[in-house]
């Protein structure tokens, strides 16, 4: 019962929001209440995951889309945007642009939560695109392909490496075995699988994607320059997120760089370092960059409501036990341990649409198998952490941030975003159960 009324909370949803044309953020939240209801959660109860759901996804992600919007825009407004895609393109050429965009999710990825990832590095994208006059989902989906992968099961990313430590799974050879698998779940989920998305209309919001005025400044900033503005978050977060490596714990130098490399705080850094290099550097006052900081922050409001609404319904389904009835029928399938471990993962994404929920609560399920000895730890990580992107679709706020974004409708963000998700994740399995395979 509990998954017919998840199905029929999710029709009812998509018929709210295509059919009835209702606003995204009533229908989310009309469509959450409805599933507790359904799922015999009491009043108090819905209203309680409500406020879980806005305050657990919005906690840290207000101010990452606030700093993140801003940088991008006073990057585009100083020229750093126009000069890194001219480097870009004359590098790799502008026919290669999209294996350019699966390099630079791959390696920012690695130390980047996803939502942190896709809010710095989406605004390349635009760039990339405005400049070259390219399909934007072209040379997009490449570098989302990249940091889904890299976020959902390889190591040292923190959601892969949580599912690493439950099952004491080797850190390094799981990351070893997770660049084989990860780079055809890559390639055939972004560079390829792009290839078929370049008729997709497109329309993000005017605020990520603005023109540059040529009236603002007589020549673009240096490369190296824009270049260090762009990529500053991402050096102070790969600081923060390495430091141990370097220091002891109990260190004041490793307590400063974790602190400055915490990724609200390292975007807010990059955005009044931006502000120097891209304003008062070019001759502009912090007074006439008040306005472009205005500007960014009312153009995300309308997806900052979005998101914070799907996260209400995915609590909701978490707090109405969702997950543990799926625990309860899947635990004694008869099947390879891999693939057990890829379905679970999967089928708790496909119903509660969190990536790191369903990875972890397979691997809590899974644990007992991978202790007795009979499958490889390190393999385990890599089809649970596959499993767990499966078909990403209207409960993960991850389908609405790129909805959103990108301005594309509710069935080109399923045959795009979905798609992409899905591929990588049985992509992910195949190249498990090969070198499971050739293991034995």
């Amino acid at each position: 019962m509990p998954l017919i009324i998840v199905i029929l909370g999710v029709a009812l949803l998509l018929l709210l929001v295509t059919v009835v044309r209702l606003n995204t953020i009533f229908s989310l939240l009309i469509t959450s209440v409805a599933v507790g209801f359904a799922m015999n959660m009491n009043a108090a109860d819905i209203l309680k995951s409500v406020e879980t759901g806005v305050s657990g996804t919005m906690g840290q992600l207000a101010l990452l889309l606030a700093f993140g919007s801003l940088l991008g825009k006073l990057m585009a407004e100083g020229g750093a945007a126009e000069k890194i895609t001219t480097v870009l393109t004359s590098v790799f050429g502008r026919k290669n642009l999209p294996w350019a965009m699966v390099l630079t999710g791959f390696l920012v990825g690695i130390p980047l939560f996803y939502n942190v990832g896709f809010i710095v590095l989406v605004p390349f994208v635009f760039m990339v695109c405005a400049s070259n006059k390219m399909p934007l989902l072209y040379v997009a989906i490449p570098l989302l392909a990249a940091l889904s992968v890299t976020h959902g099961y390889l190591p040292p990313h923190p959601g892969a490496t949580a599912i690493a430590v439950t099952y004491n799974a080797d850190i390094g050879l799981t990351m070893a075995y997770g660049i084989v698998v990860a780079i055809p779940a890559i390639i055939i989920g972004g560079p390829l699988f792009g290839r078929t998305l370049k008729r997709i209309p497109t329309n993000p919001p005017a605020e990520f994607f603005p023109e540059r005025n040529q009236a603002d400044r007589k020549e673009l900033p240096g490369f190296a320059i824009s270049i260090f503005t762009g990529l500053f978050p991402i050096i102070l977060i790969a600081f923060g997120s390495f430091a141990h490596l370097i220091f002891p714990e109990g260190s004041s130098w490793l307590s400063a760089l974790r602190f400055l490399g915490d990724p609200v705080m390292a975007l807010m850094i990059a955005s009044l370092v931006a502000m120097y290099t891209m304003g008062i550097r070019q001759g502009k006052s912090l007074r006439e960059q008040s306005e472009s900081v205005e500007e960014a922050i009312r153009g995300i409001m309308m997806i900052l409501f979005i998101i914070a609404a799907s996260g209400v319904f995915k609590q909701i389904l978490v707090d109405s036990g969702v997950a543990n009835y799926i625990a309860d029928i899947t635990a004694n399938l008869s099947l390879s341990p891999i693939v057990l471990a890829w379905l679970i993962a999967g089928i708790i994404r496909l119903v509660i649409g969190s990536a790191s929920v369903a990875g972890l609560t397979a691997a809590g399920i899974m644990l007992p198998i991978v202790q007795a000895g009979n499958v490889t730890p390190e393999l385990m990580v890599l089809a649970t952490g596959a499993g767990s992107l499966m078909f990403s679709h209207v409960n993960d706020p991850g389908f609405w941030m790129f909805k959103s974004y990108f301005g594309v409708s509710m069935k080109d963000t399923f045959r795009s975003w979905t798609v992409m998700e899905t591929l990588v994740s049985v992509i992910g399995l195949i190249g498990v159960l090969i070198l499971h395979w050739l293991g034995h």
